[in-house]
This record gives C-alpha cells, sequence and structure tokens, in this order.
C-alpha cells in the first residue's frame, strides 16, 4: 500500500482558529457555504480571514449543547483545515463564509477561552489501500449517481456531471460524501477513515441507502397524491350515486340506513345520555362520505349504543327451596358456602334486588368455585357469565380503549354484556388473584369500580364515553389465595372459603357424580364399568394428591377408556370391568402418591407433628438429635423462617426450664442439638409445630421415647403457652389417615370443632391443652415424676443479685453513700 500525505506537507502540529460545528460536517475537496451565528464561532471565522493562511479548524461537537463552552473533550478527534475562501456580512451580526476544505487533520489540544479558541491540530496521512478494489468502487459510484439523479435535490444533472469528471479517488469519497443526507455521525465514520479504499466503500454504501430512501419517499409522494385524487373521485361519484338510487328509489342508500340507526336509537329504551350521544353521532355521519374512515368507526359506536341491554331485565324468579336443590345436586358438601349463598339469595328475594357485596369465593384448585358460580346462575333463573382474569395485565381490557386509537373496542365487561343481551346476568370474575400490574395500567384498580355497588351503578368505559348501570349484575370471583389480591379490592368482596374436600366427601362426589359422568363422556354402559369401594378409595389414597378432585376425575376417565379398549378388543359390547386395587398399577403405573403412617414404635427424640398443605394435611415427624460439642443448634429440611423462629423457642422454654426436667443449668454448652423435619425437598414454614418440636427436644434430652400414637400440634410461647392454629379440620383428617386415633389440640381451637364435621372426629380422642407441661406427660411414654424429676429453679435474677453481692456493695449502693456524704459536707459548710 502507499501512503500519501496531505496537500500541507509541513507534518508538524500547527496552530489556527478554532471553528465548532454543532450538526455538519466538512470535507476535504468540497466547497461550501456557511452560516455562522455564535459569537465564538464568528470570532474564529473574522480571525482566521485576517491572517495570511485564511486557514481554520473545523471540527463537529459530540453534542448539541455547547452553551458551557468547549473543551477537547466536547469535539471529535478528526477533523478537517478549511481555507476562507470569502466573508461576507450579513443583516444583524450573523456572517456568511465560503470554506475549502483542504486536508485531515487530528486535534490535539485546544487553547484559549470564549471568542479566542485556538486549536493545535496535526496533518494527518491518508493510505491509498487496494487501488484495484478502489477503481471499481469508484466506477460504481458513477452508476450509483446516474440512478440518484433527479431524485435527490443535492444531486442535480451539473452536480453528477462534475462528480463524473472527477479522477482522483479520495476527492470523489470526499465530494459525494458531502452531498448526502446522511446522520453528521455517519458522516464523521467517513470522514476518520484513512483509506481510500475503504472510504470508497463506505460511501457507495451510504449513496446505495441514499437512492432506496429517495425512491421510496417518491413513491410515498406518489401514493399520497393518488389516494387525495382517488377521495376527490369517490366522493363525487358517492354524491352522484347517491342522487341516482333515491331517483330510483333503491335500498342501498346510505342516507336511508342512517334513517334507520336515527329510529332504531328513537325507539329503544335507551338512558337519555345514550340517546344523544347516538343521535349526535349520526349527525356527524350524513356529513360526510361513506369511504371516509372516521365513518366506519362512528358506525360501529352506534352499533355498539344500540346493541348494550341498557334497561333490558331477564325475569330472575328466586324459589329457596328450587335453589336448594340445584345446589345439592350439583355439589356435594360445602355446607357453609352453599348456605351463605342462600343467605344472600333470601335477602336478594326480599328486597326485589341485589342487596350486599360482591361474593368471592376462595379455595385450592379443584374444589368447585366455577362450577358453583354456575350452579347459582341456575338457581336465580340469571344467564350466566365466565370471564377469566389470569394473566390480564392491561387496564383497557377492563375499561377499554378511547376510540382515538385505530382497532378501538369495548372492555370486556361491555363486550360480555353485548353477548348475553340482558343486564342483569350473573357475571363469574374468574381467578381474580391472577391479575397483574404493568406500565399499561392496573386492571385491579380498574375492578375497584365494577366491584362497589356504591359505584357501579355509573361505570365509565373509555370506549363508551357513556355510564352504564352494572349494579343490577350479580357479581361473583373465584380466587386461589387471597395474598395477592390488594386490599382496597378485597375490602370490597365477601369472602366464602371452600375448603379442600375430605377423603369421604371424594368418595361420595366420585361414585355420585364424576363415575356417572365419566361413562357417559366416554360412550360405554354402566355394565361395562364396576369399581368397588375398596378400589375407588385406593386411587384417591394412592393415585391422586390434591384438594380438589381434578385428578381423581382423570383417573376415572382413565378407567373407563381403559374398558372401552379391552371391551373392543374382545369385541364383546357387553363385557365388564371389573376394576380391584390389583388392577390400578396396570392402568395406572406405580402408585404416585405417598402419605406418611405412624411410627411402629415409639422413639427417643421423634415427635408425630401435623400440617396443613393446599392438597389437604399431612402428618410430619420432628427428629431432633443430641450429640457432644459445644451448644450448636442446627436445623434442616428445608424449614422457613417461622418455622425456625419455633425451634429457638422451643429451645428457649427447655432451657428455662431445665431445672424441673432435672438438667444441668449449663447443659445447652456441652451438647450440639439437631432439629431436623424429613422430606427435605419440600419447604415447610409456620408456627403450628412449636409444641412438636419442643416435645421432641426433651425426649432426646431426656432420653424417654416419644408415644407413636399420639399427634400433635400448636404454636408455643416462651412462657410455654399453647397457641391456636389453623387448618385443624385438615390435620385431624391427615392424623385420621395416618391411623392416629389422639391428637393434642390447643384449648383455643376447641371452638373450631363446630365446623369440622363429625365423621373426620368419630372415634378419636382430642385432648385439649394451654400449657406445654399439660402435652409432655400426654406425648412422651413415661410417668411425670420421670419428665419432671427436679423443682423449680430459683430465678436467675436473684442468682445474679446474689452474685452481685458477694463481690462487694453494688454501684448503685456506693453512688447512694457517695451521695449522702456529700450532702452531710454541704450542710456542715452551710452551718459554718
Amino acid at each position: 500500500m502507499t501512503e500519501l500525505i496531505s496537500s500541507d506537507n509541513n507534518m508538524k502540529t500547527r496552530s489556527m482558529p478554532l471553528l465548532p460545528l454543532a450538526n455538519l460536517v466538512v470535507f476535504p475537496h468540497t466547497i461550501l457555504p456557511l452560516f455562522v451565528s455564535r459569537d465564538e464561532t464568528i470570532s474564529a471565522a473574522e480571525r482566521a480571514y485576517k491572517s495570511k493562511s485564511r486557514q481554520l479548524f473545523a471540527v463537529l461537537c459530540k453534542s448539541r449543547d455547547m452553551a458551557d463552552g468547549f473543551c477537547k473533550e466536547d469535539m471529535f478527534e478528526t477533523g478537517v483545515v478549511c481555507r476562507i475562501i470569502q466573508l461576507y456580512n450579513q443583516a444583524g451580526s450573523d456572517i456568511k463564509v465560503l470554506l475549502e476544505g483542504m486536508y485531515r487533520a487530528k486535534l490535539v489540544s485546544v487553547s484559549g477561552k470564549g471568542s479566542s479558541l485556538t486549536a493545535q491540530v496535526e496533518p494527518l496521512s491518508e493510505v491509498e489501500g487496494n487501488s484495484a478494489a478502489a477503481d471499481v468502487t469508484k466506477e460504481s459510484i458513477r452508476q450509483a449517481l446516474l440512478d440518484i439523479e433527479g431524485l435527490d435535490q443535492n444531486f442535480m444533472p451539473e452536480v453528477i456531471k462534475n462528480l463524473h469528471a472527477v479522477r482522483d479517488g479520495a476527492a470523489m469519497a470526499d465530494s459525494v460524501m458531502m452531498r448526502i443526507p446522511a446522520k453528521p455521525r455517519d458522516k464523521q465514520q467517513v470522514l476518520e477513515m484513512l483509506d481510500i479504499s475503504a472510504r470508497l466503500e463506505a460511501v457507495y454504501v451510504h449513496l446505495k441507502t441514499a437512492i432506496s430512501n429517495a425512491q421510496l419517499e417518491k413513491i410515498i409522494k406518489k401514493r399520497t397524491q393518488d389516494q387525495m385524487e382517488k377521495n376527490q373521485r369517490d366522493y363525487y361519484l358517492t354524491e352522484k350515486l347517491r342522487v341516482i338510487n333515491k331517483e330510483l328509489g333503491r335500498e342501498c342508500d346510505p342516507q336511508e340506513e342512517l334513517d334507520k340507526l336515527e329510529k332504531a336509537l328513537k325507539e329503544k329504551e335507551l338512558p337519555d345520555a345514550a340517546r344523544e350521544r347516538g343521535l349526535a353521532e349520526i349527525k356527524k355521519l350524513r356529513s360526510m362520505t361513506p369511504m371516509a374512515p372516521e365513518y366506519t368507526i362512528l358506525r360501529t359506536y352506534i352499533d355498539w349504543i344500540l346493541a348494550l341491554p341498557w334497561n333490558k331485565m331477564a325475569a330472575a324468579d328466586i324459589d329457596l327451596a328450587k335453589a336448594k336443590a340445584i345446589l345439592d345436586n350439583n355439589h356435594y358438601g360445602i355446607e357453609k358456602p352453599k348456605e351463605r349463598i342462600l343467605e344472600y339469595l333470601a335477602v336478594q328475594k326480599l328486597s326485589h334486588g341485589i342487596r350486599g357485596p360482591i361474593l368471592c369465593l376462595v379455595g385450592p384448585p379443584g374444589v368447585g368455585k366455577t362450577s358453583l358460580a354456575k350452579s347459582v346462575a341456575e338457581a336465580t333463573g340469571r344467564e350466566y357469565l365466565r370471564l377469566s382474569l389470569g394473566g390480564v395485565r392491561d387496564e383497557a381490557e377492563i375499561r377499554g380503549h378511547r376510540r382515538t386509537y385505530v382497532g378501538a373496542l369495548p372492555g370486556k365487561i361491555i363486550q360480555s354484556l353485548k353477548r348475553v343481551k340482558t343486564g342483569n346476568p350473573l357475571f363469574c370474575l374468574d381467578e381474580i388473584d391472577k391479575l397483574t400490574n404493568s406500565e399499561r395500567g392496573d386492571p385491579a384498580a380498574a375492578l375497584l369500580e365494577v366491584l362497589d355497588p356504591e359505584q357501579n351503578k355509573s361505570f365509565m368505559d373509555h370506549y363508551m364515553d357513556l355510564d352504564y348501570d352494572l349494579s343490577k349484575v350479580f357479581f361473583i370471583t373465584t380466587a386461589n389465595s387471597l395474598d395477592s389480591i390488594p386490599a382496597p379490592l378485597l375490602d370490597r368482596m365477601e369472602v366464602i372459603r371452600l375448603h379442600s374436600y375430605l377423603e369421604t366427601e371424594k368418595f361420595h362426589i366420585a361414585r355420585q357424580f364424576l363415575l356417572p359422568k365419566q361413562i357417559e363422556e366416554n360412550s360405554i354402559k354402566e355394565s361395562n364399568l364396576r369399581v368397588s369401594d375398596e378400589t375407588l378409595k385406593c386411587v384417591l389414597r394412592e393415585y391422586t394428591s390434591e384438594a380438589g378432585v381434578r385428578s381423581l376425575e382423570r383417573r376415572i376417565a382413565k378407567l373407563c377408556r381403559t374398558a372401552a379398549v379391552r371391551m373392543l378388543e374382545r369385541n364383546d359390547l357387553d363385557w365388564q370391568f371389573d376394576v380391584t386395587p390389583k388392577d390400578l398399577p396396570e392402568v395406572f403405573g406405580a402408585p404416585t402418591s405417598r402419605h406418611d403412617t405412624m411410627e411402629k414404635k415409639p422413639a427417643v427424640g421423634v415427635c408425630t407433628g401435623l400440617a396443613w398443605t393446599a392438597m389437604g394435611g399431612e402428618i410430619l415427624f420432628v427428629e431432633t438429635g443430641i450429640m457432644a460439642g459445644t451448644g450448636q443448634v442446627s436445623t434442616t429440611g428445608k424449614l422457613g423462617d417461622v418455622m425456625q423462629e419455633s425451634c429457638k423457642a422451643a429451645l428457649s422454654y427447655v432451657r428455662a426450664h431445665a431445672a424441673e426436667f432435672g438438667l444441668a443449668p449449663d447443659f445447652h454448652k456441652k451438647a450440639d442439638i439437631h432439629v431436623h423435619v424429613p422430606d427435605g425437598a419440600t419447604p415447610k414454614d409456620g408456627p403450628s409445630a412449636g409444641i412438636t418440636i419442643a416435645t421432641a427436644i426433651t425426649s432426646a434430652l431426656l432420653n424417654i421415647p416419644v408415644r407413636n400414637d399420639v399427634a400433635m400440634t400448636g404454636e408455643i410461647s416462651l412462657r410455654g403457652r399453647v397457641l391456636p392454629i389453623g387448618g385443624l379440620r385438615e390435620k385431624l383428617l391427615a392424623a385420621r389417615r395416618a391411623g392416629i386415633m389422639k391428637v393434642i389440640v390447643p384449648e383455643d381451637n376447641r371452638r373450631d370443632l363446630i365446623d369440622i364435621p363429625k365423621e373426620v372426629t368419630e372415634g378419636m380422642e382430642l385432648v385439649f391443652v394451654s400449657e406445654v407441661s399439660e402435652v409432655l406427660p400426654l406425648a412422651l411414654d413415661a410417668d411425670k415424676e420421670a419428665i419432671f424429676p427436679g423443682s423449680s429453679a430459683t430465678p436467675l435474677y436473684k442468682e445474679l443479685k446474689a452474685d452481685a453481692a458477694k463481690a462487694g456493695k453494688s454501684p448503685a449502693r456506693k453512688r447512694t453513700a457517695a451521695s449522702r456524704s456529700h450532702k452531710q459536707d454541704a450542710s456542715e459548710e452551710e452551718q459554718q
């Protein structure tokens, strides 16, 4: 490659006035006029013009904001040394400068301030690069210049002619790039290229881009002009056609259609505001052509006004006996929720309208929340609507889009009311706890107005822009958890909890509902499938683990499909599949659910607790190990923060009562205690295992086994009190399933027995306790004297006081004596 030196043979650093440019890049081999208005740039131009060489350094600034002055870091390093050919004074203080770009230079430093900025620059050498590639590129640029001729005002025919005459590659690249409408930073990148061959290639790419943009702009202008001409033509022909249709009496007259819409608005029972809005929109339609884009938008809006059931109500006759029969036939168990719904319907019947809060059915998946809402609609004679809110994160899904947006529609509330054609349906807002907010708004906040009986009389949808009365709609919402529902929204709803089904309830549901349903859906006869009670219970216990019955229904469907396959294989439509527990592994595979059972014999440091889960209840074992050590306490089993705090509280209780247990006061310093809850991959948390942990630790320290036929639940306090817990129903069911019939329960939970079915507690011995001291004799396999061999210890504060007395007078007594002596001396001085 050949190195080319710039036209100035002096390669030493030179000083000259600095001309910073905001959005313009000057290239060598070009002449351009420049209007200068800033004081700094005017001064630089005038100083350069008065100098002998008339040269200045023009460089692009990195930022357009140059109010705080200039420094080297604010400018690009590469610029162009220019010569001022002519300087003209303009009106006011502005000047016009005719610049000629001479050669590239590097900005070394900047000196001076204000209007006396001076640049120290060093000329840059250019590299010729690949001369063969440069020649090819130059020819390509000449061809491209012919394509852009006439498309861009910077490339007029005379300019193209002059550019074609340029033979030097560097001069051609700089001259063409100067005229291309590119961004200043893109031009700066080309300016910084010292390799002439590479610079030509970059200029060719920018030139092709400019050609494409110019051609596209030409197409857009032509389309716009054609569209304007077409609209004028369509308007003329439409008006002419309207007159012809009117003379011929044809029905396709747009004005006649508007007359029908106007008549429908006047005849339909609408609120006055809705009727006036509709008539105003029709008035606008009469003054515009049907081909106008806004015509369709206004026409659609009027159709929405006419389609909504503003004052049309369905006859809802409530018969409590019929409603109770429907609820009982469709849903087994869940007596409390059904009772509350009947109360709600009774009040509605007496008040001849809806009174009271919005209902929110909360419970685990599969317990029948959505189907219960559908049964209520059947019981009240209302049309049923369901809207799933899972994953909704746009406020417009509830309130609609404003009509200014393309493709705008009303929100889901208004759209659903259009489908049912009545203004008082039962509206089920499913999965309300799955709402999420985003940058598009919070849909939960939009529901505050929908679900407030005091506000939804005038619900405002953004698309309709009219008040709509939702007070006659019966809203029922469903959720799996209340944790993610905002407090203001939760305050507007009355919560009805649906607990997980008991095993007995699941058995009856499977026998009475699911099995007949799946037999019918799988097109087999009742005689083709026989499932014994023992087999059904085996399916429940070994192949399902859920709060509801969805998985159970899938298992029963699998049995029906297996019966259908075997029946067709035997070519006997009357064949019966008698399912036994032994057949289940062949149909379902290995059991998928495992429930712990009680220990075979009492063990030291192993205590049986009870836990609540979303799938119901489970028993859990708390294991405690004692080892010689230095007093370290460790907990394992993926325990949550609350459960770890329960471990600390239980250990503190044991240490505080060490004397009563016959333990040395410093026993905790000589042994390490390890508390572990098996099934370590499953997270566990909650305070209800407090007395279980305390019992396990005491058992390990005293080496007394814990009875294996006793389970317990209860929170522990530092004072040894047993505090109430939740989920007692599910926990007792777990104990019964594990074969444990004696359960220790907090005394404050005695009142919860009224809500627990008798079939759960039948045959069980429930022992209610208030103190941990009552728990240990019931749980440990030893006499009370063996558990509490010692006496109550001397309170610690008395021991501390006794130690202080042995060491001498306490600081407080010393201060009192000193104070007394000081007062006596002061009194003697006063007397003297």
